[in-house]
């Protein structure tokens, strides 16, 4: 749960005060896309600094979202030299980006739960797993923007 909603900074792009317009969303709404999901994008960084975006299936679960990726992949290389990563639904209409620290999963009853949500939702195994856990979540409507955006602080860094 979020330690404090809040307005997000976006200067030029008439945000409106918490309480006006929509009001700002609550978790609740953010976390209910996330479990509703298909399809998923990490963004991570390379070593020398570049970008990069991935499409991945994952599961949210207990307030983090967990997915898999292969140590010698360019996520996996990435997010070994530099954990940070940001994840996105598909979705402009209804958005709800996550920014967290992602940190490979080797419990293995938490492994056997997220495997058994993983086959429910895909049809196959979960494999490599990985945990992003968020410290800052943005959500919007397009349809509302300016009254409904939200920043929500989850702890962390």
């Amino acid at each position: 749960m979020p330690k404090h909603s809040s307005r997000p900074h976006m200067p030029g792009y008439g945000i409106m005060p918490a309480e006006e317009g929509a009001g700002l969303l609550p978790y609740a709404w953010a976390e209910e896309r996330l479990a509703a999901a298909h399809n998923y994008w990490v963004c991570t960084v390379t070593p020398s600094g570049q970008p990069h975006a991935a499409p991945v299936w994952g599961v949210w679960h207990v307030g983090a979202f967990y997915f898999g990726t292969g140590e010698s992949s360019r996520k996996g290389r990435n997010l070994a030299a530099n954990p940070q990563a940001v994840l996105h639904l598909e979705s402009g209409d209804e958005v709800v980006i996550i920014e967290g620290i992602v940190e490979p999963v080797s419990d293995p009853a938490l492994l056997a739960v997220l495997d058994k949500a993983y086959q429910a939702k895909y049809k196959v195994p979960f494999h490599l797993a990985m945990c992003l856990r968020p410290h800052t979540a943005f959500a919007w409507r397009e349809q509302d923007f300016p009254g409904s955006a939200t920043r929500f602080d989850l702890g962390g860094e």
